[in-house]
């Protein structure tokens, strides 16, 4: 059984706020001396930058579409055993998901899998008993997802701000607990996939405590916790026992270009023994030593396409590590990465790992987004042919040729978009190395987890 106090941070839509109420929330918990874990609903790797800034322990993933229930439940107990609260950042608006006609895939999944209060932020801009009517329509929406509490964002004045308090009071609908003036939170730096990745110089301790300044000044933190207390305790189901393996070195991937994990997969990776060495393949001349595998996830290779490219010893061993026949698993910046050039939107072409039999180039547009289910055609690293994963698809960028023209290559997935019903191939794979542009989650699939171990020269 769960008890760990717990709040859901939703939107009435994107861009409301939610991040910001999140952190400053977060930030004015911790000065109180609490300790807090976070979470975001959704496959975001922005967000829980931030958020496991604020808290100072790792953010996880909650997403009900690409793990299911049971998944969600084992993590949240896992993750909250030595919390006193949890704070889960919501995505889009509340009701927003997978699928237009039910809750899958959306914060409200989550927020009724947790049987969890849920904190609607809205934008109160220009709005004044109108803001009742959003909130009757939310609370009234699902009779399963209770919406304990408002917090307006963006407010004209504090008589703006009572006006909105006595709208929801006279309709007797949740109460306003917190009315944020307008422009007050410090500015969060984004480009095109959303804001850029927290570090300590765009989220520094003095941001985090500017932020807990407005929360403490304009919210209130003591009616949060309240609410987050007294909820149900959450039957969880027994936790997966890992297969003892022969622990294996993982190479991972990892600085200003590479950071695109989701921290749940590091996790299982090392309760069954594996050890995770970072490396920098902008800042290091070499590979970490006695590797067994690499792992270059996503990120931002356009950002550092030139210092990426300028580092031709580390090109020249992850080339030879592949030559090796060593595995190599490359995702969305990954594999662009080892794409054999990057042109980048100012039309400059940088050269890169040259595995991938193909080139890549930046555009001005969205060329995915989505959620996808991979269905394996044949044997790889994390499956055998017919199995099934779920993940997640996001990029302005593209393959200018099909790497399958060279006969050594081939795709292997076969990738279907469960909102459109598109399905294409995908997945490229020669010998043991595999590159895609899809974001599996392989934590949620212990038996892909423990067959990549195995691949890669663990005994299970």
């Amino acid at each position: 059984m769960t008890s760990c106090p717990r709040i859901v941070i939703a939107g009435t839509q994107s861009g409301v706020g939610k991040t910001s109420v999140s952190l400053a929330l977060v930030a004015a918990l911790r000065r109180r001396g609490f300790r807090v874990q976070t979470f975001k609903v959704g496959p975001d790797f922005l967000d829980p930058s931030y958020l496991a800034l604020a808290s100072g322990r790792p953010c996880y993933n909650l997403d009900g579409w690409m793990t299911g229930k049971d998944y969600v439940h084992r993590l949240f107990a896992r993750t909250t055993n030595d919390a006193d609260i949890a704070v889960v950042e919501g995505v889009m608006g509340l009701f927003d998901g997978a699928d237009p006609a039910t809750l899958e895939g959306s914060t409200a999944e989550i927020a009724r899998w947790l049987r969890a209060p849920v904190i609607l932020i809205a934008s109160a801009h220009g709005m004044g008993r109108s803001l009742a009517a959003v909130v009757k329509g939310y609370a009234d929406f699902e009779p399963e997802v209770k919406v304990a509490g408002v917090i307006a964002n963006q407010c004209g004045s504090e008589r703006h701000a009572a006006w909105l308090s006595d709208s929801l009071r006279v309709s007797s609908l949740p109460p306003l607990v917190g009315a944020i003036p307008r422009n007050a939170f410090p500015e969060l730096e984004g480009r095109h996939l959303g804001l850029v990745t927290a570090h300590s110089g765009n989220l520094s301790g003095v941001v985090l405590d500017a932020f807990a300044n407005i929360f403490d000044l304009h919210g209130s933190v003591d009616d949060l916790f309240e609410l987050a207390q007294g909820l149900p305790s959450l039957e969880t189901p027994p936790p997966e026992r890992p297969t003892p393996s022969k622990p294996i070195r993982i190479g991972i991937a990892f600085d200003a270009a590479f950071h695109f994990y989701y921290q749940d997969l590091f996790d299982e990776m090392e309760l069954r023994g594996c050890e995770l060495i970072r490396f920098s393949p902008m800042e290091n001349n070499s590979l970490p030593e006695r590797l067994d595998v690499l792992y270059i996830g996503g990120g931002y290779p356009e950002e550092h396409a030139e210092a990426l490219s300028a580092n031709l010893p580390m090109l020249t061993e992850i080339r030879q590590f592949a030559a090796s026949g060593l595995p190599v698993y490359a995702e969305c910046g990954g594999l662009i990465y080892l794409s054999r050039s990057l042109e980048t939107l100012d039309g400059k072409q940088y050269p890169l790992a040259g595995l991938l039999p193909a080139n890549t180039r930046m555009l001005n547009r969205k060329k995915s987004l989505g959620y996808v289910e991979v269905t394996l055609k044949e044997d790889s690293l994390w499956g055998v042919q017919g199995a099934t994963w779920r993940g997640h698809e996001f990029h302005y960028s593209e393959l200018t040729e099909d790497p399958t023209v060279n006969p050594d290559w081939k795709t292997i997935y076969r990738a279907r978009r469960p909102l459109s019903g598109i399905a294409a191939d995908e997945g490229f794979q020669s010998g043991r190395v595999l590159a895609s542009y899809i974001h599996l989650h392989l934590a949620s699939r212990p038996e892909a987890v423990e067959r990549f171990i195995t691949r890669c020269g663990g005994t299970s």
